[in-house]
């Protein structure tokens, strides 16, 4: 019989690899012990490329997702990083965007704003919202027709393979169920194709109607991080989304085909991939 002892230490073996950056098929994972010690790793991961992009291209095109990612990025609005970090560089976009007014606290802007943008100088010009006074329909056509201007003018890097927009960064998190942006588990638009950018009117869970990026534009991110952390969650709740991030990490889908995978697991962008990961939602990554 393995002893406790023995799996425990097999257990931290693990981690201790995917601590120092293990490689896999989907990308590099980086497990820290607690919460703030992934935000912190965070921070300088986004404070390096920061510097890299503002150096290259003289501007860094950032994609922000709701749910932890802003809560996640808080240490770099603080010393050392805040210093470091050419603010007059960035130019931020929405993963997706839940249709209400902008103040309303269930507006993904508004979340950014009151953790993160309110507390960088980044020239309010920068700051690309989706226009919620409009139906959904029409703010995902209008959303797509700036991002579609700003590749043309060379603000937004385009994919060379697909000619989608190519952003620098995109900083996601995942859904208890598995979704991604505003693209659920058996949704049409999970096979959508052309689209950058798409009206969504009957999401799962409230607010019905969003607009959300699709996966030609997901997928086509120079630099992807996804960051998801439980900690501080019930045990449930852990287990759950261990299970998902395992299942993605390690290809263990539940099916072949795309009806059958879940939205964290079609993530699959040309560019680097990066999991930001607390030990709780690390338990089942295999070494």
């Amino acid at each position: 019989m393995v002893s406790h002892f023995t799996l425990s230490f097999a257990l931290t073996l693990v981690l201790f690899g995917i601590m120092s950056g293990m490689s896999t098929a989907k990308g590099v994972v980086n497990v820290q012990a607690t919460e703030k010690e992934v935000a912190e790793a965070v921070a300088e991961y986004v404070a390096n490329l920061s510097s890299k992009f503002a150096q290259e291209r003289g501007i860094f095109t950032v994609v922000v997702g709701a749910g932890s990612v802003i809560h996640t990025l808080r240490k770099l609005v603080e010393e050392p990083y805040s210093k470091s970090v050419d603010w007059s560089k960035w130019q931020v976009f929405w993963v997706d965007e839940r249709m209400v007014p902008l103040t309303d606290k269930e507006s993904n802007y508004k979340l950014a704003y009151d953790g993160f943008l309110s507390k960088v100088p980044i020239p309010p010009t920068n700051i690309h919202a989706v226009n919620v006074t409009l139906p959904a329909p029409a703010a995902a056509e209008a959303y797509q027709t700036l991002i579609k201007t700003l590749v043309d003018n060379k603000t937004i890097d385009s994919s060379s393979s697909s000619g989608s927009p190519r952003f620098d960064l995109m900083l996601l998190s995942m859904g208890p169920d598995g979704h991604v942006a505003s693209l659920f588990p058996g949704h049409p638009l999970l096979k959508e194709k052309q689209r950058w950018v798409a009206a969504v009117e009957d999401a799962p869970f409230l607010p019905r109607e969003r607009v959300t990026f699709t996966f030609p534009v997901i997928n086509s991110a120079a630099n992807f991080a996804f960051m998801i952390t439980a900690s501080d969650l019930p045990e449930w709740v852990k287990a759950m989304l261990a299970d998902k991030v395992e299942k993605a990490v390690n290809g263990r889908g539940c099916g072949e085909g795309e009806g059958l995978l879940l939205p964290v697991e079609m993530v699959k962008p040309r560019g680097e991939m990066r999991w930001f990961l607390d030990k709780s939602t690390a338990a089942k990554i295999e070494g």
